[in-house]
Formats: structure tokens, C-alpha cells, sequence
């Protein structure tokens, strides 16, 4: 009978161990956790965004599984990056805005890359067919972009480019120039008549040779002839305020 009572009192004995054991288990996991969250809040955001493109770039993986091959591919904006008070948000939301107020939802575009914030604008939206002066249609929106890149500290770049259809004439000898050109006229009107400062702003043509799709149809052609302004959202490329203006 002693026995028993032995045996009973050394099972109650250690079950009131083991859930003191559990108790400390939990509370030291809470620890961790709460101290996780204390370094995610401290945590720079601009540190935290070269991580990410910094994975993405070793992994060259998109959601879904859709591999890219360039530093210019495009990935789905992010509810990381929109669902804060950042300037890149903000510069999101304004872009977003101007694409409902025109109309242009079809026609233009906004997406994040390995570089940045992209605005992606058909050829149509800004020029004529095989012109490279700006279209009269184009100066507004223009002018409401330039306002946006004006209130932000990023360098801005342009970018021209077309489909593979070859060109040949005395004043755009192949679609380098043809590319450059419109991306420079883009830019000339940011500074000469925004008055953004030019330390601000460059302009690239790259011609056929970074095309969004194949060439092989019109529809597909039209796809590839485009303008990108792209903000530059990295902490290297913000500049210091004296040259910001």
C-alpha cells in the first residue's frame, strides 16, 4: 500500500516539472519573437529593399515561376513596398492617379524592377508614328509626371525603345538613334521646360534589343516600341540637396 502512495506522489511530482518545463518553453519563444519584431521595426527600409532585389537577382525567379534574364525585367509591385509611408509609395499612388485621370490605363504602366519604379508609356502616348517630336496629346501628361519627379530626391532615367523593324535615313541611320533621340527629347522637355535640375535626369536608347515580347506579329511590334521612366530607388542614386535642384 505504501508502495502505492509512493509511486503516486513521485508521478504528481514530475508532472508538476514538466509543465513548469513548458511554461519556460513558451515565455522564451515570446522573447524571441518580440524581440524579432523590435529588429524588423528598427530596421532601415532602404536596407531591407537591397536585400530583396539582391534575392531576387541570385534567384532570377518571378511568382509563379517565370524566370527573367535582364536587369530590366518586371516584377509585380509589391504590397511590401506599397502598404507604407514611403516615398515610393507615394510616388506610386501619384503615377497611378495620373494613368486613371488620362485614360491611359491600357497604354501605360507601372511596374518594379531590379532598378526601380518603371513608368512604361507606348510609343503612341507620347509620339507620332516614325516621329520623334513630342505629340501635342503628350505635354499634359508629361507635365504632371515632370511634377512628380520634381517633388522627389531620386535620379530619374529614360529609356527609348523600339521594335526590330530596321531603319535607315539620313537623320536616324538604324533604331539606336531612333530610340535615343525620342528618350532625349523626353528628358529635354523634364529640364527645359519643368526645370528639373539635369543632374537629376540621363537618357539611354537600347533600340530593338530589350524587347517585352517577340516581334513575330503588329500587336506584338507595338508592345515593344515604348518610353520607360524609371525612378532610380536606391540609396545610391538619391543625390544631396544642393544638387536636387
Amino acid at each position: 500500500m505504501s508502495k502505492k502512495k509512493i509511486s503516486l506522489k513521485k508521478s504528481k511530482e514530475f508532472s508538476g516539472e514538466s509543465w513548469q518545463i513548458i511554461y519556460t518553453g513558451f515565455i522564451l519563444i515570446l522573447l524571441c519573437f518580440f524581440i524579432m519584431l523590435s529588429s524588423f521595426s528598427t530596421m532601415e527600409e532602404a536596407k531591407i529593399m537591397r536585400f530583396v532585389r539582391a534575392f531576387v537577382s541570385a534567384i532570377s525567379i518571378l511568382p509563379g515561376g517565370q524566370k527573367f534574364d535582364s536587369v530590366t525585367a518586371v516584377m509585380p509591385i509589391s504590397t511590401d513596398i506599397l502598404d507604407n509611408k514611403s516615398e515610393v509609395a507615394k510616388i506610386f499612388e501619384k503615377l497611378e492617379l495620373l494613368i486613371g485621370e488620362h485614360g491611359l490605363t491600357n497604354d501605360v504602366s507601372i511596374s518594379y524592377s531590379s532598378k526601380g519604379l518603371v513608368m512604361r508609356l507606348s510609343e503612341h502616348t507620347l509620339f507620332d508614328v516614325g516621329v520623334v517630336s513630342l505629340s501635342p496629346e503628350s505635354i499634359s501628361l508629361l507635365q504632371k509626371i515632370g511634377a512628380v519627379i520634381s517633388k522627389t530626391s531620386y535620379r530619374v532615367q529614360i529609356e527609348g525603345h523600339t521594335d526590330n523593324l530596321p531603319i535607315n535615313t539620313e537623320k536616324f541611320p538604324s533604331n539606336w538613334e531612333l530610340s535615343t533621340a525620342r528618350a532625349v527629347n523626353v528628358l529635354r522637355y523634364f529640364i527645359d521646360v519643368q526645370k528639373i535640375s539635369p543632374h537629376r535626369l540621363f537618357a539611354v536608347g537600347f533600340g530593338e534589343y530589350q524587347p517585352l515580347v517577340s516581334n513575330d506579329s503588329p500587336t506584338q511590334r507595338a508592345k515593344n516600341r515604348r518610353v520607360e521612366i524609371i525612378f532610380l530607388v536606391k540609396d545610391e542614386q538619391t543625390l544631396p540637396v544642393e544638387m536636387q535642384e
